[in-house]
């Protein structure tokens, strides 16, 4: 790759723009340059980032899902309220997020059977079971606010994995939870790159009907790719039920936005069949950047839900241009050749 391709990844532009906001950060306060800082940065991204997985893959396969919030805090919520209704605190991890997963991957299937099997577009379809699964579990689970968390969850909150006290400033704390998710961003990177479900993930995104021509069968591949989203969701729920120490049902709403923008502006393609984990990574750490420290600079919380959304839509607005040049000169190279 030479060195103009490389200046024109998104990736390149991502990081140059990450560097650039932090160094305005940290000139106007310097304890963004901390430690503390940076690892509660990551710790912010944690959730986010399993998140962004899911929503990268289905944003590959040329589909959208806004229904994620609503399965991760169903599922987290709902392990919560099994547990305590039949007794159960485990001193481990296993059984409360194995109950979140499989929550969360059953909702999954749900919007598999909506959209693989009734052919629902991906938008409506979850949007429509966004607004069931936050209804069912507020009539049927429960409303109520949940401080009294298992053991488990309640400790994992306060898991470090190294802890740093320098002479002067806040002691530096960094979860946990970096080493499990970095495991499992490079197994999603595998997942879409070394196998034959990946694939077929990206094909999707090309086209239906190219896909099927490939003998790829779409539904199996969209009932895969919904019910994983699904597992993904249920696991970011119970974690951020246990980073939070408290089990809300009214949690997580309105997060879409901040998911799909790091998605897009990580440089996955809206209309599908192009996307990077290392983008999304990168994607997730600039929202958190603006939604955690901009207030650093005295930027207020609404003007930081504004500057998300407006770069959701200069991302879309650039891969917009970018099909529309790469349309333009298909058509020249078509005519030229007609030409001859």
């Amino acid at each position: 790759m030479n060195i103009k391709k490389l200046l024109l990844r998104n990736e390149t532009a991502l990081i140059i723009a990450i560097v650039v906001l932090s160094l305005i950060i940290g000139i106007k306060s310097p304890e963004f340059f901390t430690l503390a800082n940076l690892f509660d940065i990551f710790r912010s991204s944690f959730v986010q980032l399993i998140f962004a997985l899911g929503v990268l893959i289905v944003i590959i396969s040329g589909g959208i899902d806004i229904s994620f919030p609503a399965v991760g805090i169903f599922a987290g919520y709902t392990a919560v309220v099994l547990l305590q209704r039949f007794e159960w605190n485990p001193e481990n991890l296993l059984l409360p997020i194995a109950l979140a997963i499989i929550i969360g991957t059953i909702l999954g299937a749900i919007n598999s059977i909506a959209i693989a099997t009734f052919g629902i577009p991906t938008l409506i379809a979850t949007l429509g079971t966004s607004g069931i699964f936050r209804g069912l579990m507020l009539t049927f689970i429960g409303s109520s606010f949940i401080s009294d968390i298992p053991v488990a969850l309640d400790k994992f909150a306060t898991a470090d994995l190294l802890k740093i006290q320098p002479d002067e400033g806040t002691l530096a704390r960094l979860h946990v939870l970096i080493i499990p998710v970095a495991i499992l961003t490079i197994l999603v990177s595998l997942l879409l790159t070394r196998t034959m479900f990946g694939r077929s993930v990206y094909a999707l995104g090309g086209g239906v009907e190219a896909t099927r021509r490939l003998g790829i069968s779409v539904k199996r591949t969209q009932a895969k790719i919904y019910m994983l989203v699904g597992g993904l969701s249920g696991l970011a729920g119970i974690l951020y039920v246990s980073l939070q120490r408290k089990a809300n049902p009214y949690d997580l709403a309105g997060s879409e936005l901040d998911i799909i923008a790091a998605v897009v502006l990580g440089g996955a393609s809206i209309m599908g069949g192009y996307g990077t984990v290392f983008g999304t990574v990168l994607g997730v750490l600039l929202i958190s950047l603006i939604k955690g420290n901009l207030i650093l600079l005295g930027v207020s919380g609404s003007w930081q839900r504004a500057a998300v959304g407006a770069l959701l839509l200069i991302g879309i607005t650039v891969q917009a241009l970018n099909e529309s040049k790469k349309a333009k000169n298909r058509r020249v190279s078509t005519s030229d050749e007609a030409g001859e």
